[in-house]
């Protein structure tokens, strides 16, 4: 059987949609945000899964972003703003009769960029989650 245009097509369009939306999303982070994470972690690299991070797409103002975080069995929580000049927003410490894992504040962000959970675990390993807020009107001064 021949291989058309129609099936170069075809193809081609699959193979972009699952590049778009199958592989997980990798994102850049500074070295401060680097170095915050390895602090909260202890060097020990946080995988993926089990946070739920609740930000919004866009933030219309930086001075006020709304945001919550939880994590079924996580006994410390810590959120960091990448594009921020100190990158470290929020840490939350839970204890062992504490029946709710999640936690909700209100951070600034400078300007467009990754909102970033980690947690560390009852069992000594950690979990991380990084979401996008567009921002349209920064909230740090800039």
């Amino acid at each position: 059987m021949p291989f058309t245009r129609r099936d170069f097509g075809l193809l081609s369009f699959g193979a972009a949609a699952l590049a778009a939306l199958g592989a997980p999303r990798a994102f850049a982070m500074s070295d401060a945000t680097r170095e915050a994470i390895m602090a909260f972690t202890g060097g020990v690299e946080p995988g993926e899964g089990g946070i739920i991070l609740n930000t919004p797409e866009i933030a219309e103002n930086g001075s006020t972003v709304p945001v919550d975080v939880s994590c079924e069995g996580a006994t410390r929580i810590m959120l960091l703003a990448d594009g921020n000049p100190n990158p470290g927003v929020a840490s939350f410490t839970f204890g062992r009769l504490c029946p709710s894992r999640s936690a909700a504040t209100r951070i600034r962000l400078a300007s467009t960029q990754d909102v970033i959970a980690v947690a560390e675990l009852e069992d000594g390993s950690f979990t991380m989650l990084a979401n996008t807020v567009k921002v349209t009107i920064g909230g740090c001064g800039g």
